[in-house]
């Protein structure tokens, strides 16, 4: 679990993995990378009874480990403002350094995160991911994710941006022990 020392390598690698460091929001990067970082400060300080932050790190690099992997785990709810309803876990922010990328990285922080969400009695998991982000994709239905649903909004048609995808993994199905 990531420690309040880890918080700079992790909004590092999570700014790295969405945001672009180039072109004319380059000057931006700065900005963007210190805002995750408050955001997930608050989260480790403060954190929900059924939150986690995992991180996966290289010890082969030598003596002091390197972060190369991160990913959060939360329960959400269908009415996020009471936090009323039925809750499910949602894995977010799931980032791996560019060099660690194809290595078993993301499958391993996944399959840890099926392992908790069953640890903490549920039998489904969500995510989303950009419907234009095909390795992503490649990788969750590699690894059982279904699509639930495809959202689109103002910003899908204005900006031309791609959909959300709502991925969903029946953990009941698998033989996560």
């Amino acid at each position: 679990m990531a420690t309040p020392a880890d918080l700079v390598s992790v909004a590092q690698i999570i700014a790295e993995s969405f945001h672009s460091q180039k072109g004319m929001w380059g000057w931006t990067f700065p900005l963007l990378r210190l805002g995750i970082y408050e955001d997930l400060r608050h989260r480790i300080v403060s954190p929900a009874p059924r939150h986690v932050c995992l991180v996966a790190l290289d010890y082969t690099t030598g003596a002091a480990s390197n972060l190369v992997g991160t990913v959060e785990l939360g329960v959400r709810y269908s009415d996020s403002w009471s936090q009323e309803g039925l809750g499910f876990p949602y894995l977010s922010n799931l980032a791996v350094h560019p060099n660690y990328r194809r290595h078993g990285v993301a499958s391993g922080l996944l399959n840890r995160c099926e392992k908790i969400s069953q640890e903490w009695g549920f039998k489904d998991l969500y995510l989303h991911v950009l419907e234009n982000n095909h390795q992503a994709r490649q990788l969750y239905f590699k690894l059982g994710y279904r699509v639930h649903k495809v959202e689109s909004n103002w910003h899908t048609f204005l900006l031309r941006r791609s959909s959300q995808m709502l991925l969903h993994k029946d953990l009941s199905a698998d033989s996560i022990l």
